[in-house]
């Protein structure tokens, strides 16, 4: 990777992309470490908007999929590229990532359908798992049935179905990421169709990320948390991070420190006490 910086990417989210064309970019690539190591079934992480989520969750995606095997160049001259153990775990996982963010329906009907759109896109990617005889001749008809009309049953399922799938093909349990899960939530709420939404959530977090023996480790991320009593009743293997959470203090948004070591990057370094005066007043916690 090209350790010049041609400029600053604004609204860029794919970390990718960001490398590809040496972006400014702050390293936040210790996060991998900190949560791989941290052992967490399904970890949720709840930020504000603005925060880099999105942008983490492909860095996360980018590193371990298989999809971005041998592209230790996205990483090289970052913190997660300093020790030979995680070098030799880049790009050696199945993922399963996906993203609520565009679901903004107003209405339950449309919502559930958006949602089944993105689980039959996904279905179409790893649409080469119908090839030769890994799949039984019922798994094949179910795979087939994965559309944006099927009924709730095989809706609910498909996450922990792909995952199985996926598992035996590559022979190693799957990584899931689904980013911005409370979007359609929130929509639910304003709009009136709480009820059916919560119901319909359940069953496919349920099934997806705790009855599913083929889940190696999985993020979510989002606006708020929502309530155990409703989304994740049956979730007890979820750890919770929020802003004021110990955990991942220094992956999300930017430290002082950050911020001070980019503005003498950028010549602006005299501009430092007129920006704490602002800065410092968006804290969490203590």
């Amino acid at each position: 990777m090209e350790n010049r910086i041609n400029s600053i990417g604004i609204g860029i989210q794919d970390f990718a992309k960001l490398r590809e064309q040496n972006k400014f970019y702050i390293d936040k690539t210790s996060f991998i470490k900190e949560w791989w190591e941290s052992g967490d079934d399904v970890t949720l992480l709840t930020r504000p908007r603005r925060f880099g989520k999105t942008l983490n969750m492909s860095m996360v995606e980018e590193f371990f999929s298989i999809n971005y095997a041998g592209r230790g160049d996205l990483f090289e001259g970052l913190t997660i590229w300093e020790e030979e153990k995680y070098q030799k775990m880049q790009g050696t996982y199945p993922v399963i990532s996906l993203s609520f963010a565009k679901i903004k329906e107003n209405n339950y009907q449309m919502t559930r359908k958006k949602i089944c759109q993105q689980l039959m896109e996904l279905y179409a990617k790893n649409s080469f798992l119908l090839d030769g005889d890994l799949l039984y001749k019922t798994e094949k008809e179910y795979f087939n049935r994965v559309n944006v009309d099927m009924d709730d049953a095989d809706a609910t399922i498909a996450l922990n179905c792909l995952s199985d799938y996926l598992c035996r093909y590559y022979g190693k349990k799957v990584i899931i990421l689904l980013d911005e899960y409370d979007t359609p939530m929130q929509e639910a709420y304003v709009n009136g169709f709480w009820d059916e939404m919560v119901s319909f959530i359940r069953s496919l977090f349920n099934a997806t990320f705790k009855t599913n023996p083929y889940m190696g480790r999985a993020i979510m991320t989002g606006i708020t948390r929502v309530s155990k009593e409703s989304v994740f009743s049956d979730l007890n293997n979820l750890e919770v991070v929020t802003t004021t959470s110990d955990k991942y203090t220094t992956a999300f948004g930017f430290t002082e420190e950050e911020v001070f070591a980019a503005m003498d990057m950028g010549g602006l370094g005299e501009e430092k006490e007129k920006v704490k005066e602002w800065y410092d007043g968006f804290v969490f916690g203590e």
